[in-house]
């Protein structure tokens, strides 16, 4: 099996990072510039020699604003840019040690497993070349057996030979059908083999840890058992690829490079880390006990320790953390200052007005108003929307916002969605196949809702 390539962060510089994300994400801009400064100091960080790379401990930072403005949106893009193990968590489901439910640790433990996985992948990209004739040859042992021949005498041999000759001539002919896709139809019958024994779970001090094998293997008693499953050509192709690539690959050298690259170059996004702040002011008992609790477990994952996972310790040393959280109820210095002290960057993100919200509207490679056309594009319905009708949408998500709860940009969705539930329905008998939405046409849909503040409370 080829070897992988050590794959490094990503190269962009920081401008070309903030780039990136202005594809997705509108406004935020300080939020943007904190985040490609630390990304591009994971690499500048992979560059220094010696000693001193082992010093350089990454910024982890915080991001404070309300919901809506994009903290999710910016960690799922992340993901995207960076070309490193990356997982995004919710502090609020982690519990204190000693309670049911799941320790920190266990993110490091999450990580682990989403990096082994995406290097196993990366192996399995590279292996298709080679294995795919293997594969191929086998199909076609499938679908047209090879012949049988009788003893070996002369007169045997002569029409062995004829036999052979005009047994190549079809398999030729096969191999051009099924390269060509003309037998995805077919089904054959196949031998995969069978797993004697799903993984054990355990409880450890650790949490629920999925620790890796079966118990006949533990006793010796590792023989492989094979199954016949039937079916269609490209489901074969694939199971029988994922068994040659299971014979063909040395997952001691994945599993080392995914450690690698989880200790040196992980980041975990820790979002919601408000919900586990305790307000100065609040009585002491009941869930704040927890809270409490789960900013000290965090605190040395932070800071850099030794979490065992199945496939071996894990140093969070120079995992990069990104928390985010609204602090609507608490402030940021309610945390505890150790834990405030691990994220030395803070930035502030900006609430959404209308001019955010016209442009969440058009501009993104995702948005809103794209996805709408998208999709009712395969009714062969054409949506079309006036620059006057995106305006009104844009301030009608802001108006509802300031009289009910301000939700960000995620009102936008609830805005399109009533607005275009009608059209929706009846796309498919929709005699105009050219559908207009105007300003009128906006007003007229939600001006109901919208001046009902107890309506809008529960549609939009």
């Amino acid at each position: 099996m080829t070897p992988t390539p050590n794959v490094q962060i990503s190269q962009l510089a920081p401008k070309e990072i903030v780039a990136e994300l202005d594809k997705y994400i509108i406004g935020q801009d300080a939020a943007k510039r904190a985040v490609a400064i630390a990304l591009r100091n994971r690499w500048r960080r992979q560059q220094v020699e010696g000693e001193l790379r082992d010093e350089i401990y990454p910024n982890n930072i915080i991001l404070i604003g309300p919901t809506g403005v994009g903290k999710t949106e910016l960690a799922r893009r992340l993901a995207n840019l960076t070309g490193a193990p990356f997982i995004k968590v919710e502090a609020s489901k982690y519990t204190e040690v000693g309670y049911v439910g799941r320790d920190v640790e266990s993110m490091i433990r999450d990580l682990t497993d989403l990096a082994v996985a995406k290097v196993r992948a990366e192996y399995m990209d590279s292996a298709h070349g080679k294995l795919d004739l293997i594969i191929e040859e086998k199909m076609l042992d499938l679908l047209l057996p090879p012949p049988h021949f009788e003893e070996d005498d002369e007169e045997a041999r002569a029409a062995n030979q004829k036999t052979l000759d005009s047994y190549k001539k079809r398999r030729n002919a096969k191999r051009e059908e099924l390269k060509a896709g003309k037998l995805d139809a077919e089904e054959v019958e196949i031998e995969v083999s069978e797993s004697s024994m799903p993984l054990m779970q355990i409880f450890s001090a650790q949490g629920i840890e999925e620790m890796g094998f079966n118990l006949p293997e533990a006793l010796g008693e590792g023989t492989t058992r094979l199954k016949r499953v039937t079916c269609a050509i490209p489901e074969a192709r694939e199971l029988l690829f994922e068994e040659e690539f299971d014979r063909e690959i040395d997952m001691d050298r994945v599993v080392r490079e995914a450690l690698r690259r989880t200790e040196q170059l992980g980041i975990v996004f820790l979002d919601e880390i408000d919900k586990i702040a305790a307000s100065a002011d609040s009585a002491e008992g009941g869930p704040d006990v927890s809270r409490s609790g789960v900013q000290r477990d965090i605190l040395p994952v932070v800071e850099g320790t030794t979490v065992v996972t199945k496939y071996g310790p894990v140093k969070s040393d120079h995992v990069l953390f990104i928390a985010a959280g609204a602090f609507s109820t608490v402030k940021p210095c309610d945390l505890s200052p150790e834990l405030q002290g691990r994220f030395p960057s803070r930035v502030e993100m900006d609430r959404l007005g209308e001019e955010e919200f016209l442009r969440i509207l058009t501009e993104p490679k995702n948005a809103l108003v794209k996805q709408y056309q998208a999709l009712l594009a395969t009714e062969k319905v054409t949506l079309v929307f006036t620059r006057d009708a995106l305006r009104e949408l844009a301030r009608t998500a802001r108006e509802v916002n300031e009289k009910t709860e301000d939700i960000g940009a995620r009102r936008l969705h609830t805005i399109l969605t009533t607005l275009l539930e009608d059209i929706l329905f009846d796309a498919v008998d929709i005699p105009q196949k050219t559908v207009r939405i105007t300003k009128e046409f906006v007003r007229k849909r939600l001006k109901d809702i919208v001046e009902d503040e107890d309506l809008s409370r529960f549609i939009l």
